[in-house]
């Protein structure tokens, strides 16, 4: 990890020129920070083995890569504020708070999952934590976003609402929708486009007419903000003002994070459409991790010791979890019509 060139955030660290995220998170929030993207990233390593042996049915989509866009931008939300997600959603799960044994659970198909089993990789959510759920349709989370922003405005409660989701959404009906109705009627969402520049096997230059994604947000009277979506930092920073903007009462914007994923679409997926070339170059020279942790270090945060004690705690919360899942139960048939409508305690 030593030796690659510092870019954007980390090329100045003096006074006023301290970067947001450093300016503005205490160590102990930086560092817990980097263990959460640990969390992600093993947990979906733990979770691609698992399927691997069997232990998980269906398919499941990684963000492996793109850890740096789920925690800049949660990095910014209360307990309180509320997320909608995707099919690629476990990183944005994590990052707003989510137990890594439960979500193996859910995974697993057991009871003591989330869902109860009922979810699996692509639709877990949890309430509690302000996750309001991930969404195997495409852009099908966002209209949901603009409904909890428009309640959460007519409540008056002060939560913001952030809706992930990928860049074949851009090209949805439900995308122009949501952004136009949340920009008539000022609701505190923050529109969070993960870019990693495709659809399935389409790139996105082949499928957008724009070239940036966040370009569209002139079209509804909101400002559009491209980041490096590998950098906390610049995520962070990006956050931050659509965040406060929203929870002022000024309304929605559009936040592009410019990513990468290392994995296939789903499991299925050969990666046919991207030479190896290509993944190779942005795993080697664009790892979010391995750039947050150089960080860390430029600005005194972290050493290799508290960096090597992270990865330690990170790989047995892992194991446990994993252990947890495969020891919890299986849903009992007899309650397979519950949990289908909500049921008031």
């Amino acid at each position: 990890m030593a030796g690659k060139a510092k870019t954007g955030a980390a090329a100045k660290k003096d006074g006023a020129n301290l970067p947001f995220l450093y300016q503005h998170y205490d160590h102990e929030t930086l560092r817990g920070a980097l263990r959460k993207m640990y969390l992600i990233r093993r947990f979906e390593e733990g979770a691609e083995e698992s399927y691997m042996r069997g232990l998980i049915h269906g398919t499941m989509h990684l963000s492996i890569g793109q850890e740096a866009s789920a925690m800049g931008i949660c990095l910014g939300l209360t307990d309180d504020d509320q997320i909608t997600s995707t099919h690629r959603g476990h990183g944005h799960s994590i990052a707003k708070g989510a137990d890594v044994s439960r979500m193996f659970a859910e995974f697993f198909g057991k009871t003591t999952g989330y869902c109860r089993g009922r979810g699996g990789s692509m639709h877990i959510a949890d309430v509690t934590k302000g996750n309001l759920g991930a969404n195997g349709i495409v852009a099908g989370g966002i209209p949901i976003a603009v409904g909890a922003a428009l309640t959460a405005k007519k409540m008056k409660n002060g939560k913001v609402v952030v809706s992930f989701f990928g860049d074949g959404a851009n090209n949805e009906g439900a995308f122009h929708e949501a952004l136009n109705m949340a920009s008539i009627w000022k609701l505190p969402v923050v529109f969070v486009c993960e870019n990693n520049g495709y659809g399935m096997s389409t790139s996105v230059a082949r499928a957008t007419a724009v070239k940036n994604i966040a370009d569209r947000a002139a079209a509804y009277a909101m400002p559009g903000e491209i980041v490096d979506g590998n950098s906390v930092a610049d995520v962070a920073a990006a956050a931050h003002r659509a965040i406060e903007r929203a929870r002022n009462g000024e309304g929605p914007s559009l936040i592009e994070c410019k990513t990468y994923r290392y994995r296939g679409h789903s499991k299925s997926d050969r990666n046919r459409y991207r030479t190896k070339e290509e993944i190779e170059e942005w795993m080697t020279q664009r790892d979010p991790i391995e750039h947050f942790e150089e960080e860390l270090q430029e600005f005194g945060v972290i050493d290799l010791a508290g960096i090597e004690a992270i990865r330690e705690d990170v790989a047995k919360e892992i194991a446990a979890g994993i252990e947890f899942a495969k020891e919890s139960p299986m849903p009992d048939v007899a309650n397979l019509e519950k949990y289908v409508y909500t049921e008031q305690a």
